[in-house]
């Protein structure tokens, strides 16, 4: 059973700064894509952004130019970083992570982890 563990979300001023980790086991961490989901308050889940297993990235509109997926093979973890936060960012943020075994994929996602943009 492959559990990934967030941590870094909270409340944030407009303008401010947060970043989010998630701990992915060592197993499966070289051979797997990952990415930040969201979900807003009565929205549906959307994609943030994604980083692939070679760190080739891609965000959504709303997060490019503030925020910065990252991975980390020391730390077995994948960060986000973000900056200029707004009361629209206010969502529960989740780490979602593909993994590509030998003969098929599997994936995890995270408990998810609350961040307030607020004044």
């Amino acid at each position: 059973q492959v559990h990934l563990v967030e941590s870094g979300g909270g409340l944030v001023q407009p303008g401010g700064s947060l970043t989010l980790s998630c701990a992915v086991p060592g197993m499966i961490f070289s051979d797997s894509a990952m990415a930040w989901h969201r979900q807003g308050p009565e929205k549906e889940r959307e994609l943030v952004a994604v980083i692939s297993r070679n760190g080739d990235t891609t965000y959504s509109d709303s997060a490019k130019g503030r925020f910065t997926i990252s991975r980390d093979g020391a730390e077995q973890s994948v960060s986000l970083q973000m900056n200029s936060l707004k009361p629209a960012d206010t969502a529960v943020y989740y780490c979602h992570v593909t993994y590509y075994g030998r003969w098929e994929e599997f994936e995890y996602w995270g408990q998810g982890t609350q961040v307030t943009v607020s004044s």
